[in-house]
């Protein structure tokens, strides 16, 4: 279901959504665009990371900040929220196109990550 209109959009908000379902409405919004044949790993991956660079930016001269960005107004939030969706669109685009379970895979490196770095034990 491709969302079309500002209506849609605010009611989809507060909605929960998996990273499959957000794979389903990436593929339809490219195949109603006839995307597809630009939809290359290669494509994909530099589209990804020239938004990295965009989402990079909005750091860039901040020097450190505090966790939930108290300090930012929030069109600056609005703005990061954006660039951090065209990030992880881009990857969930990249591993569908690559047969890669992005959920699956996440999951799977969670769990080799606990056996790699075990929680210290306090005595």
């Amino acid at each position: 279901m491709e969302l079309r209109n500002e209506e849609e959009i605010l009611e989809a908000k507060g909605v929960d959504i998996s990273l499959k379902d957000l794979s389903n409405k990436l593929e339809e919004f490219a195949k109603a665009r006839d995307w597809e044949k630009y939809h290359s790993p290669r494509n994909l991956l530099l589209a990804m990371v020239g938004e990295v660079g965009e989402l990079s930016e909005i750091f860039q001269w901040r020097g450190e900040v505090d966790k939930g960005l108290p300090n930012w107004k929030e069109s600056d939030k609005e703005h990061l929220g954006e660039e951090l969706s065209d990030v992880l669109l881009y990857l969930i685009r990249l591993a569908d196109i690559c047969g890669i379970d992005l959920g699956d895979a996440a999951a799977r490196k969670i769990v080799k990550n606990a056996i790699k770095y075990p929680p210290k034990v306090m005595f």
